[in-house]
This record gives structure tokens, C-alpha cells and sequence, in this order.
């Protein structure tokens, strides 16, 4: 049918631009914000593309999301300001006859919000916990970023460097201050590298530096230089996978192990294709406005539901959490919350929309020429 292609490429066209703008803003602030922790030592400079990444897919199901609710209410809101709605209703045909081609243009966007809330953003979480703890647990030198003071892991030592230079392991201009039970140490040198020895130990070694130990001007001060000085720092063995957070399982190994966090995510998870089902249809009767009016009251009434719903998910989810409720008893209600809802704005518009049958029409317009033909002589 000519009216479900032209609406399907319209719905199109809608969701690439309303995808574009939320991915953009998306990227940009998830960017910002990893740049900040890179900088801040938190994170590896190495790993921010790959940690931007691994976050856009955790928000990529939301972005998805929110792209079909907005996009079907554009062009519903746009039919109704054009007073295509008004020809479409006085040409005999329902609101219902858009539930289709709409149903048909968000099949795709629902079975890839499933797929990514599902698979690929746990798998996402995952990485990016790896990508964290293997540099949490990396060597105390290696995580310190140039230009910033870095406690050890130990909490003993602080360590700052000037700049890295002949590699990754090379520093230059290191400085180390140590904390005892005899008093504090002092060293600085030129230059400073991890090494490892024959036993799995890891070795901080400065080269041409100098080594303060002691209080100034006490009588135990010592002060002395080296052109070669080994010091052990202190490393945890690097052990990924140990106590990961739930939201890096896997769907399968959520069913496998059911309690009450598991539960949780995996009611979070399911409800993602489901949310993206109900809006894409309450869109539909939602997108109503006045073709005299304003159409920004009804997107901002759009945005209200989309957040109240999203969050009050994630208080389902928190319940479920807690003890509070069930998996069972909590995953269904919220929904059939909206989906009646829904049912309820189609039936109100249905009901409203019903004079614009041609029958009606038809008789009102009798109605008005009556009175004309008895006055004619």
C-alpha cells in the first residue's frame, strides 16, 4: 500500500536524524567523561577508545529505545499539524490502520534492543570491568600519569614522575616518598624502570639519583647517591574475572544462578524489547495535537513518560533486588500498567476521532444546507 511505504520511509527518515543527535550527545559526554578519569589516573590513556566503546553499547539499548518512541511521535504529530489526520479520518479509515506499518518499522529496532540488552551489553560490562581491574592491579609506576602524584597500592609510597620517554616502563625525573616505622624516605632520580626478577618479584630501579632518609638536621639524617638503586614495590597478581559485578554475566549464566541480583538484571534485561514494544504503540495515539497549537507539549509529555517509565523499572528492579518482591510477581505488572494505557489513549482518540466518518460528515453538511433549500422561493 502507497500509505504504509510513504509512512515506513517517513518513520525512517525520522528515527536516522533522532538517532544521530542522541548517539552524537551520547558519545560526546561518555568522551568527556572518560578523558576526565584518564586524566585523573583512573583509567589508562591507552583504554579510552575501547572503554567508549564498551559504554556506548551499555547505553546503546536506551538510545534505541527512546529513537522509536520519538521518531513514530514525530511523524504522528507532524500528520495531525499538516491536517493529514483530518482527510484520513473523514476518508472512513482508523487510527488502528497505523498499528502495522508502525508495528513493521520497529520490528528491527525491538529485536536489536532484545540482542543488545541480552548479549551484547553484558558482554560490554564485561570487557570494560577487565579493561579497569588490569589497571588497577597494574605496577604502582605504570599507573602513574605524568605531572600527578600516585599513591601506591600499598598506601606506603607516593610516587610522581616528570615524563615517560624509551617506552611504556621508562620514566624520567622520578620522585618517591616513603613512609616507615622509622621515618620517611626520600628518593629521587633521573630515570626509572620496572624489572622482574628470576622469582616473579617486581623491582622499581632508579638510576643517577640521590636518597634522603631521616629528618633534616637531626643527627641520624643520611643522605646519599647512587647511580643504580632497586627498591621492591609492593603488586597484587593480576586475576581477572574475580568478583565481577553481576551486570558483566551473561544472560545464560543469570539463569543458571538465580538469587535476587541476578533476578534483578535479568529483569532489567527483559524489559528493554518490551518497553520499545508498548512505546512504539502509545506513541501512536500520544502523537495527537491541535493543528492550531504548539507540538512541543506533547513531546515533553513523551519524555516525562519515557523517564517515569524507565525508572520506575529500575525500582521494580531494585525491589526485586531487595527481597521485596519476586521475579515472578514483578516483572509483568508495570507493563500491563502501560499496555492498558495505552489501549485506553487509542479507545479515548477512537471515540473523539469517530465524526469524522464520511457518513457524519455527510450529514452535517446536510444539516447546514437545510435550511437554505426552505428559504429558496
Amino acid at each position: 500500500m502507497i500509505f504504509q511505504r510513504a509512512l515506513r520511509r517517513e518513520l525512517t527518515s525520522a528515527a536516522g536524524a533522532t538517532f544521530t543527535v542522541l548517539f552524537s550527545i551520547l558519545v560526546t559526554w561518555t568522551l568527556i567523561t572518560i578523558l576526565g578519569r584518564a586524566a585523573g589516573g583512573k583509567v589508562a590513556s591507552g583504554d579510552v577508545v575501547a572503554l567508549l566503546v564498551f559504554a556506548v553499547l551499555n547505553y546503546l539499548p536506551t538510545i534505541l529505545i527512546l529513537t522509536s518512541f520519538i521518531s513514530v511521535l514525530m511523524v504522528v504529530t507532524r500528520s495531525y499539524r499538516d491536517s493529514e489526520m483530518v482527510v484520513w479520518f473523514a476518508s472512513g479509515q482508523s487510527l488502528l490502520r497505523w498499528i502495522y506499518p508502525v508495528l513493521t518499522f520497529g520490528l528491527p529496532l525491538v529485536l536489536l534492543t532484545g540482542a543488545l540488552s541480552l548479549f551484547a551489553t553484558p558482554w560490554g560490562n564485561m570487557k570494560s570491568t577487565e579493561f579497569k581491574q588490569r589497571f588497577e592491579k597494574r605496577e604502582d609506576l605504570k599507573k602513574v600519569s605524568p605531572g600527578q602524584f600516585k599513591e601506591s597500592t600499598s598506601a606506603n609510597r607516593v610516587f610522581f614522575v616528570e615524563g615517560s620517554a624509551g617506552g611504556s616502563n621508562v620514566v624520567q625525573n622520578v620522585f618517591v616518598n616513603t613512609i616507615e616505622k622509622g621515618g620517611n624516605t626520600v628518593v629521587v632520580a633521573k630515570e626509572g624502570v620496572i624489572e622482574a626478577d628470576d622469582k616473579g618479584g617486581q623491582f622499581l630501579v632508579l638510576k643517577n639519583g640521590r636518597r634522603y632518609q631521616g629528618v633534616p638536621g637531626q643527627a641520624d639524617f643520611q643522605s646519599m647517591e647512587f647511580e643504580r638503586y632497586s627498591m621492591r614495590v609492593s603488586t597484587r597478581g593480576v586475576v581477572l574475572g574475580a568478583d565481577m559485578p553481576v551486570d558483566t554475566l551473561s544472560t545464560l549464566a543469570l539463569m543458571a544462578a538465580p538469587n535476587r541480583a541476578t533476578m534483578a538484571e535479568l529483569l532489567w534485561r527483559m524489559s528493554s524489547p518490551i518497553m520499545c514494544v508498548l512505546l512504539l504503540l502509545l506513541a501512536i495515539p500520544l502523537g495527537f495535537v491541535n493543528p492550531r497549537a504548539g507540538s512541543s507539549a506533547n513531546l515533553i509529555l513523551a519524555m516525562l513518560i519515557f523517564f517515569t517509565y524507565s525508572n520506575l523499572v529500575k525500582a521494580t528492579e531494585g525491589s526485586v533486588k531487595l527481597g521485596k518482591a519476586s521475579f515472578g510477581a514483578a516483572w509483568w505488572p508495570l507493563h500491563l500498567f502501560v499496555a492498558l494505557g495505552a489501549l485506553a489513549l487509542f479507545a479515548w482518540r477512537l471515540n473523539v476521532n469517530h465524526r469524522y466518518h464520511p457518513l457524519m460528515v455527510l450529514s452535517a453538511w446536510k444539516r447546514r444546507r437545510a435550511p437554505r433549500e426552505a428559504l429558496a422561493p
